[in-house]
């Protein structure tokens, strides 16, 4: 196989994935989700600002930052377990959710390893509250493991200016 059926072919692997992940959260498969995640993962946000000379308004990783959220494997079971318990009261009833990826771009292939960038849209309406739109994009560190991909690190940057009270939904 050539080099650019290779690259063709890991892309295609990797939306897969990324669809898939899509609908497990759709439908509300949270354990099978966290499956999909390597046991060392880093699955993060950091907070976005306006601040001038940084177009994106992204601090760098170094500087002292609190993030909205900088989990591994273990929190995110315990979100979902907490989920499972009917005592998370922004989620009870739970949300409905619908995850639109886009934009898939693979860089840095090695075979067992990629960088992967999308853009999402995820749309979010609960009995109680209005419906909510969250964009903007992810950047996922993805890894082979017996033959299947797994994410090793997502960093997702959110575009929304303002946020709900309550973030309780996985994008």
């Amino acid at each position: 196989m050539g080099e650019s059926q290779r690259a063709a072919q890991v892309r295609q692997e990797v939306e897969q994935f990324l669809y898939r992940e899509a609908w497990l959260l759709d439908q509300c498969r949270l354990h099978e989700w966290i499956e999909l995640f390597t046991d060392d993962t880093r699955y993060w946000m950091p907070v976005r600002e306006t601040i001038e000379g940084r177009p994106d308004g992204l601090q760098t990783e170094d500087e002292l930052a609190l993030p909205i959220f900088d989990d591994d494997k273990a929190f995110l079971l315990m979100r979902a377990k907490r989920l499972d318990t009917g005592l998370a009261h922004a989620e009870e009833p739970r949300s409905r959710t619908r995850h639109l990826i886009t934009n898939v771009w693979v860089e840095d292939s090695d075979g067992n390893e990629v960088t992967a960038h999308s853009n999402f849209l995820l749309f979010q309406v609960s009995r109680d509250r209005t419906q909510d739109l969250y964009v903007g994009r992810r950047e996922d560190r993805l890894r082979k493991e017996n033959g299947e991909w797994r994410i090793a690190q997502r960093k997702i940057v959110l575009e929304n200016a303002v946020l709900p009270r309550t973030l309780s939904i996985l994008v």
